[in-house]
């Protein structure tokens, strides 16, 4: 009996120790994390993650800038990258909040970084687009526009597209900053633009959504609605999702802008912009919801009554559940089938920026100058390599003293 019973636990300790160290010889790498690169996640604006989301709102790690931040956080490579409006772009570590650089340009910061190719690119109320190194945050170049960057920059095969105050949507080369195109709108671009299918989709004050063609600038459509456009536009299954002043998330077809549907809310969608997840819509109102409604239909589902606006936070999506912040100052996830509370924290003011999800944990800026990391941040600790032949002779002696105690045993009895 106890040799059986050696023998199975020699037997577990040799299978974990080798399991352990097929899995430290070959450690998962950045690429198999989904990361949160830039605004609402991905070229599409899905704010949608496939990464494990915390259910509970321990707080990780917090970090204090210098002034209130608005802008939403991206994360590459084990990093978070924020502006702020102390004129800074700040990067920190994303599992422990250890400052690692900033950058200092010559205006407020509200656009949410994009990082592509070791490049993080965001705008400015400079009026300048910039690009620094994500590891040191040297500046690489930057290429001035004429009115304030709000929006938060798309990459998409070596082009940057950004919008900008002076009207225009440009199209600037990645590695350079050289000027590709320019598209004139009739009024302020705010809207980040999203990339699908070789076109750009970005709204503008002048009530319009427009849909371009990214390697030219020209139009291919535009749908008017019924006020400013500050919202992102998400894409998906041929469909662009969007959001208006006008109190309506809009449904309009990818290629050729006609109107799929509308859903009326109880106030204006502003900078909040449609995340699409598992055929929903999830977005913030001005009227201090946060609505769900089928993607298909435009059909309520369910919404869920904040404090105060729901203004500029985006919802995001992960684990089946919605995180948004709002402006009565808290971060709220939400089940994403019912719209029932998961959990909230209350931070020291406005939440105006869209949570980023991204390896198990929420990041979120607030106007409290504060950016918040709520997650539990525990990890497996590798086995190193070095152990498995050491752990291999010692169960294997283990195995012989406790053999020959036994053996002693029977020849004394």
């Amino acid at each position: 009996m106890l040799k059986r019973m050696v023998l199975g636990i020699l037997f577990a300790l040799l299978s974990a120790s080798m399991f352990t160290a097929a899995f430290s010889v070959q450690p998962a790498k950045a690429t198999d994390v989904d990361w949160w690169p830039m605004f609402h996640h991905d070229l599409t604006h899905t704010g949608y993650s496939t990464s494990p989301a915390p259910t509970t709102n321990q707080t990780l790690w917090t970090y204090r800038t210098g002034s209130p931040v608005y802008s939403s956080p991206a994360v590459a490579s084990g990093i978070v990258y924020v502006g702020a409006e102390d004129f800074k772009v700040y990067a920190l570590n994303a599992s422990t909040g250890a400052f690692i650089w900033n950058y200092t340009t010559a205006g407020v910061v509200p656009s949410s970084p994009a990082v592509a190719d070791g490049i993080v690119y965001v705008g400015a109320e400079d009026n300048n687009v910039y690009a620094l190194n994500a590891t040191t945050g040297t500046l690489i170049w930057n290429y001035t526009t004429g009115g304030w960057v709000d929006t938060s920059p798309a990459v998409a095969n070596d082009v940057v597209y950004v919008g900008s105050w002076d009207n225009n949507v440009y199209a600037l080369n990645a590695t350079t900053g050289a000027f590709i195109w320019n598209y004139t709108t009739g009024g302020i671009v705010w809207s980040s633009p999203a990339v699908a299918g070789g076109i750009v989709y970005v709204g503008s004050v002048d009530y319009k959504v427009y849909a371009l063609n990214a390697s030219t600038g020209t139009l291919i459509w535009n749908y008017t609605t019924g006020n400013a456009v500050w919202s992102s536009p998400a894409v998906t299954g041929g469909i662009v999702y969007v959001g208006s002043w006008d109190n309506n998330v809009y449904a309009l077809n990818a290629t050729t802008g006609a109107q799929i549907w509308n859903y009326r809310t109880g106030g204006y969608v502003g900078f909040s912009s449609p995340a699409v997840a598992g055929g929903m819509i999830f977005v913030g109102s001005g009227d201090g919801k946060v609505y769900a409604l089928n993607a298909s239909t435009g059909a309520l589902i369910w919404n869920y009554t904040t404090g105060r606006a729901v203004w500029s936070s985006s919802p995001a999506v992960a684990g089946g559940i919605v995180y948004v912040g709002s402006m009565d100052s808290n971060v709220y996830a939400l089940n994403a089938t019912t719209g029932t509370l998961v959990w909230s924290y209350t931070t020291g003011d406005w939440v105006l920026s869209s949570p980023a999800v991204a390896d198990g944990i929420v990041y979120v800026s607030s106007y409290d100058h504060k950016i918040y990391a709520f997650g539990s941040g525990q990890v497996i600790p590798e086995f190193p390599p070095y152990l498995v032949l050491p752990l291999f002779a010692a169960t294997t002696l283990l195995a012989a003293l406790l053999f020959k105690r036994k053996r002693k045993r029977k020849i004394y009895t």
